[in-house]
């Protein structure tokens, strides 16, 4: 994955919340205060516009900067979330001008790892863990196995989808869901949406 193949990401990433902005909304008014189409679909177009003239040839600096930028533009619990995640892909990335297969796997981990340092959560909580970590395994596996990053990140985008959809089987540990109990067993996790989206996203080439 080259520069523009990377921003291309980005771009699709922030195109998807948009085109789902409505859904996020709806899922999140049962459990949150219904911003999280709103934050989603304003946070990945601060970090897509910010890394869109193609200035920055190290990728994990262009992360870094788009993850910095979209947390100074919705400082919200789940877009400073999003935004840690690619702050440490773009950590752990940096030096990098080109992007291998196990280099895709390697920024969606260290984005997973960054979400999970700063929110505390655990898998099973009921987050956006739950929706990405199937995704990552998916994706670390094919790539361990030598398949095509493109049918990896199908099946990527099919595991994190599953792990969504899960969801529904979970008590919620976090936030105002929490309250509910039980109750908040059936219900969507939103957080998990985005991570399903994110990937959804990404496995469009």
């Amino acid at each position: 994955m080259n520069q523009q193949e990377l921003i291309a990401m980005l771009g699709r990433i922030s195109k998807i919340m948009v085109e789902n902005r409505n859904y996020l909304i709806e899922l999140d008014s049962v459990v949150g205060d219904s911003d999280l189409g709103l934050t989603m679909t304003d946070g990945f177009q601060a970090a897509y516009d910010a890394v869109l003239d193609g200035s920055e040839p190290d990728l994990g600096k262009l992360l870094y900067k788009a993850g910095k930028t979209m947390g100074n533009k919705v400082p919200s619990t789940m877009g400073t979330l999003m935004a840690a995640g690619l702050m440490r892909a773009g950590k752990t990335l940096k030096g990098k001008t080109e992007l291998s297969g196990t280099d895709v796997a390697v920024l969606f981990e260290a984005y997973e790892a960054g979400v999970a340092d700063l929110g505390k959560a655990k898998l099973g909580d009921k987050t956006f863990l739950d929706g990405f970590h199937p995704g990552v395994q998916a994706l670390k596996a094919g790539v361990e196995a030598g398949e095509s990053l493109e049918a990896v990140l199908e099946k990527a985008a099919t595991a994190a989808w599953d792990g969504f959809e899960r969801t529904t089987t979970m008590i919620a540990v976090h936030g105002r869901a929490a309250t509910r109990g039980e109750a908040s067993r059936s219900l969507k996790d939103p957080g998990a949406a985005v991570a399903a989206l994110i990937m959804k996203a990404v496995a469009v080439r």
